[in-house]
């Protein structure tokens, strides 16, 4: 009898037992749900979102439509089409939600309309093009539309598309293909009757339109310069929401005005504002500005802080406008009282934020993630942070995710550079790994708390993983972040090897068996880092180039090229010095996997290849993925699982096998 109750509790321990975890692996990623696009209802008691999940049998993924009460505790899926909605939008009163969907052979996205106390969605437009964006307009009775001229330039009877015709500066761009010179416009759509209203037209595009608190005004953003496609000069203008009439021109800087938010009594509108009034303006911080709605001169509220701020948005009051701040690694979330200018922290830590909307009754909605949580939507009060979403919890229940800190490190000019570091689960303290430098893309941008799938998939396989927040980073100043402009693969590099080196001695990283690897600018600078220093015993280089002079005509960054290195057939030293990991590449040593998509007009696969080529050459183990209609994104989900893959693969090969042996050939 005893020994049977000593069975009895032995398999009752055993089932209260909490299932084994296991390290993250590529496959997860069809497991990860992704949260966009929270919108607050007028009455501050919902909030709705878009969802995205991996549909696997048809290898792609569908985004449906929820909603979450403001105080969490229920959570409601409005749509469940296999075609997918974007875009929800509430309708003043409340009572609807509006979304964007290409739904029963219509080959345009059309609104439609959702009563949120059920029923089936309802089709509200019946357009011919694309349309782009939307508004509602305060008082319910009309939406502000952005369409793009209809596409007149194939009308071929058989699948034999016509030729291109092209005469623009700005020719091609990633995802949208070779560019015509059809314009995107503002219209307006009439609720009740459906009339649609033209409100601009012309050649120059018009975008975010936002509606005054009155309905009788739109501001919207521009580029009405000569030739808009040499330069990045948007500003700000408002037109009165009737058909033929004329617009405003509010703001005159040289360089962007974006953004656009109007203050709750009508009086002002807040802003983003380049720091530069140049042509050109990628290595820069948006400043928080306030014009009045009449024009004048603004005012620049985040001048002094000397951080990119973005998604501005008003109190309820008027008093203070909330804004995210990028900082060191870390997104948070502050206000500034425009009354004194001073800037108050509402929320923050070792996390990210990425989103940001007014609740009507006090708080905002956001996103936030953390080093291990990915991103849930949630409420911020009276300087608190609470979560609204739990869907990410199934992901996470079953892994054991890296451990993520931060560290300093100190570059060969003295430079002190602040990074990230992923340690693998259950790796014991003080041991030497084998370590991979994952580097962003951007340049500008920065590797922070936030969750990192990348990183820790990586670090899932094994290895210790860096990513480096090199010069060129957001988050760390305006100079830090132009320290790199016309001088590509010097300082980002000098940045890589000092993170490398203080990982080496401080006995975290493995010597003889590191790696590099990266996408976009990641994939560039893994290029420049192994031309320059051959430690790296594998890299990965994703969407990246080397030889620079041939992307010019390639790609979509002409005004950035002609910006920084001046024109090839003038500053050709220029050109060939930042095309070194090329024309010096019989100096790399390091076996490497490039990767790209088929369709890339960011950075075209061609900067693969070519690297892919040049090592075949000189004997040096090398291979190359091209991933079939992909752009500079993978956006089919079996490609994503399989880019991991075959990195773990791959640095696997030469990171997590003896060095004696490969140098033998055992």
């Amino acid at each position: 009898m005893k020994s049977i109750f000593l069975g009895l509790f032995l398999t009752g321990s055993v089932l209260a037992q909490p299932p084994v975890k296991r390290p993250i692996q590529p496959s997860d990623i069809l497991r990860l749900q992704n949260i966009a696009d929270p919108q607050v209802s007028p009455e501050g008691s919902w909030v709705a979102f878009t969802l995205s999940t991996v549909d696997k049998e048809k290898d792609k993924r569908n985004t449906d439509i929820w909603m979450v009460s403001w105080d969490g505790k229920q959570t409601v899926q409005l749509t469940s089409s296999p075609d997918g909605e974007s875009s929800p939008r509430w309708s003043p009163d409340g009572r609807y939600l509006s979304f964007v969907a290409t739904r029963n052979g219509d080959k345009d996205g059309q609104l439609w309309l959702l009563d949120r106390r059920g029923g089936e969605g309802k089709k509200l437009t019946d357009l011919k093009s694309d349309l782009e964006a939307y508004e509602w307009a305060p008082n319910g009775k009309s939406i502000a539309l952005v369409i793009r001229d209809k596409d007149y330039s194939d009308s071929a009877k058989t699948k034999i598309r016509k030729p291109y015709v092209i005469d623009r500066y700005h020719f091609k761009e990633d995802t949208k293909g070779y560019l015509d010179r059809r314009a995107a416009h503002l219209y307006l759509f009439n609720v009740e009757t459906k009339k649609l209203d033209t409100l601009t037209t012309g050649s120059y595009d018009e975008t975010s339109p936002v509606w005054s608190p009155d309905s009788r005004q739109i501001a919207f953003v521009s580029n009405r310069t000569s030739d808009p496609d040499k330069n990045e000069n948007t500003d700000l203008y408002v037109i009165e929401a009737r058909a033929k009439a004329p617009m405003k021109q509010l703001t005159t800087w040289g360089g962007s005005d974006n953004n656009p938010v109007w203050s709750p009594d009508g009086a002002q509108i807040a802003y983003l504002r380049s720091t530069a009034a140049t042509n050109f303006i990628m290595y820069d911080q948006p400043v928080l500005s306030v014009i009045s709605a009449s024009g004048g001169e603004p005012k620049l509220v985040s001048v002094a802080l000397d951080r990119p701020v973005r998604n501005p948005r008003w109190s309820p009051d008027g008093k203070s406008i909330a804004v995210l701040v990028d900082d060191d690694r870390r997104t948070y979330v502050g206000a500034y009282d425009l009354a004194s200018g001073k800037l108050n922290r509402l929320a923050g830590g070792d996390l990210a934020f990425a989103d940001l909307e007014q609740n009507s009754k006090g708080g905002w909605a956001t996103l936030m993630s953390k080093p291990q949580l990915p991103t849930e939507i949630y409420a911020v009060e009276n300087g608190e942070t609470r979560r609204l979403t739990t869907f990410q919890d199934a992901f996470v229940a079953p892994l054991t995710l890296a451990s993520v800190e931060g560290f300093t490190s100190r570059s060969k000019d003295g430079t002190q550079v602040e990074n990230m570091l992923f340690r693998p689960a259950n790796v014991p303290a003080g041991q030497k790994s084998p370590t991979i430098l994952f580097i962003h893309g951007g340049p500008v941008g920065q590797d922070n708390f936030g969750f990192d799938l990348s990183r820790q998939l990586l670090a899932g396989g094994g290895y210790v993983v860096a990513g480096v927040n090199y010069r060129g980073s957001s988050g760390r100043g305006l100079a830090f972040c132009k320290a790199i402009y016309g001088d590509w693969g010097n300082k980002e590099v000098a940045d890589i090897l000092g993170a490398t080196d203080y990982l080496v001695a401080n006995g975290i990283a493995d010597p003889a068996k590191l790696g590099i690897g990266g996408w976009s600018y990641g994939g560039i600078l893994t290029n420049y880092t192994i031309a320059t220093d051959q430690r790296f015993k594998a890299a990965a280089s994703g969407a990246g180039s080397s030889l620079q002079l041939t992307m010019y005509g390639s790609d979509q960054y002409v005004t950035q090229y002609e910006s920084e290195l001046g024109l090839p057939w003038k500053n050709t030293d220029k050109w060939l010095k930042v095309s070194y990991p090329f024309l010096k590449a019989d100096r790399i040593k390091t076996p490497t996997l490039f990767m790209g998509g088929e369709k890339d007009f960011n950075v075209p696969i061609a900067g693969s290849e070519q690297m892919y080529q040049a090592l075949k050459s000189l004997g040096v183990p090398a291979q190359l993925i091209v991933y079939p209609g992909q752009f500079h994104g993978l956006s089919v989900p079996s490609y994503q699982t399989d880019r991991f893959d075959r990195y773990l693969k791959w640095f696997d090969q030469y990171l997590k096998t003896s060095v004696a042996v490969l140098g033998t050939g055992k």
